[in-house]
C-alpha cells in the first residue's frame, strides 16, 4: 500500500519547479496531495506519512507569512511522529528560527561557509559524495548543517554535510528533484542527470524517513 505524502506549495519559495519535481520523484512510491498558504482542513494530516517542503527562490523569512495558517498543524504532525522533508528552502525551515524541528542542529548557508567550493547565491551544478558515490547536484545556495547529533548520508566538497537526517527529519541541501528545463544553460547542460538523482531521492526517503530498506528502487 502506497504511502501518502503532502507537499507544501507556495510559487516562488516553495517553487512551482521544485514542486513538480519532488512529485516527479516521489510519485513512484507515494500518493501525493498538495497544500498552500491557505489553512488546510480539519483532518488533513490523518493520513499523511511524510510532509515535503520543497525548495525555490526567496528569502526564507517569507515562512511566517505563507506557513502562518498551518504551522500549528505542521508542528503537531511532526510532534506526534509523522515525518518531515526538507529540500533547500525547506531544509532551511527546520531551523530553529522556523519550524524549530531540530535538536541543537543549525542550518546555515553553505556558500558562507570555510573552504565551501561555491561562495555566490547562483544555479549551478555542486560536487557532492552520496552514500559513498561522488555525483554533481543541482545547488542553488542550499544549506548545510553544523552541531547537534546526526546521520550525515551525503557530503559538500569541503566535507560539510549535504544532506542528514536527525529522527524523523530529513534535510537535503541540493536539489535531487531537478528537471531537464533546470539545465538549460550552456554551462549547466553537460551536468544533466538524466533524472538519475530522482530514485535516489526516493531511496533516502525510503531508507531514511520510512525505514523501508526492502524498497530497492535504484
Amino acid at each position: 500500500m502506497k504511502k501518502t505524502f503532502a507537499i507544501f506549495l507556495h510559487h516562488p519559495t516553495c517553487s512551482t519547479d521544485s514542486v513538480n519535481g519532488v512529485m516527479a520523484a516521489l510519485a513512484p512510491m507515494a500518493r501525493i496531495k498538495l497544500f498552500t498558504k491557505h489553512k488546510v482542513a480539519a483532518g488533513f494530516f490523518d493520513d499523511v506519512d511524510l510532509v515535503v517542503f520543497p525548495g525555490g527562490d526567496g528569502e526564507a523569512t517569507a515562512f511566517r507569512s505563507v506557513l502562518k495558517p498551518n504551522l500549528a498543524d505542521v508542528r503537531a504532525f511532526v510532534q506526534r511522529g509523522g515525518k518531515y522533508l526538507g529540500i533547500c528552502m525547506g531544509a532551511y525551515w527546520a531551523d530553529a528560527y522556523y519550524f524549530n524541528l531540530l535538536k541543537s542542529t543549525r542550518c546555515v548557508q553553505y556558500i558562507k561557509r570555510p573552504k565551501a567550493d561555491i561562495r555566490s547565491s547562483y544555479g549551478t551544478t555542486a560536487p557532492v559524495n552520496w552514500r559513498g558515490k561522488m555525483e554533481r547536484m543541482y545547488f542553488y545556495d542550499g544549506p548545510t548543517f553544523t552541531g547537534g547529533s546526526f546521520d550525515t548520508v551525503a557530503s559538500y566538497a569541503n566535507g560539510d554535510p549535504m544532506a542528514i537526517v536527525q529522527g524523523s527529519v530529513g534535510l537535503v541541501g541540493c536539489h535531487l528533484e531537478s528537471q531537464a528545463h533546470w539545465y538549460s544553460k550552456k554551462y549547466m547542460q553537460p551536468h544533466w542527470h538524466h533524472h538519475a538523482h530522482h530514485p535516489m531521492l526516493c531511496q533516502f526517503v525510503a531508507d531514511y524517513l520510512l525505514q523501508s530498506r526492502q524498497m530497492h528502487l535504484f
